[in-house]
């Protein structure tokens, strides 16, 4: 399959009343193919995914098309949407502590590499903490730096393990044993 085909069936598999915060829709997708203007295609469907719930098939054929484009960002973004219909969705707001508070010196980069161990509140039989790993995705920015305060996305290494979270609580994140950061949850969704 080519590029437009492999747009035009994922275009086909949104339902036409979608919208983005943007104001986009299906249908603004399908002017860009027929322009073959197939990256801003892919670009307004990646941004499609709220407002109904996009089948694990339907992020496939967009990571496809990611890489036949060789667009390395949006395919890394496709398969966390892929990610996310299977397992759900966490989102905070994370501050992050200053190098003087202990923080981290350099910047949390935005594209999921990160995997900081994070505080839930568990404990060990022992009555340790029991810290979990999450991958973190910092939204609408490259980057997180050291002091600032971002809206992230969390992938968790053990997703069932982080069901109970709900909007308005705190967790940490830890490097090793110091505290980094603190985290609010804003939306927490079981797997789609």
């Amino acid at each position: 399959m080519d590029v437009a085909e492999l747009l035009g069936r994922a275009a086909a598999m949104v339902p036409a009343d979608v919208v983005n915060e943007a104001g986009v829709t299906v249908l603004d997708v399908r002017e860009y193919l027929d322009h073959d203007e197939w990256e801003v295609a892919l670009d307004l469907l990646a941004d499609l995914d709220t407002g109904w719930r996009p089948p694990t098939a339907w992020w496939d054929l967009l990571i496809d098309s990611a890489e036949l484009m060789w667009l390395s960002d949006a395919a890394a973004w496709c398969r966390w949407g892929r990610w996310e219909s299977i397992h759900g969705i966490i989102r905070a707001e994370l501050r992050l502590l200053s190098p003087t508070e202990g923080g981290r010196r350099t910047p949390i980069p935005g594209k999921g590499i990160l995997r900081p161990l994070w505080d839930l509140g568990r404990r060990t039989a022992a009555g340790d903490r029991d810290l979990l790993v999450a991958r973190v995705w910092v939204e609408s920015a490259p980057a997180l730096p050291p002091g600032a305060t971002g809206s992230v996305r969390l992938g968790p290494l053990s997703p069932a393990l982080w069901r109970h979270l709900q909007p308005g609580m705190t967790i940490t994140m830890h490097e090793g044993q110091p505290q980094v950061g603190t985290a609010t949850i804003i939306e927490a969704s079981n797997a789609r």
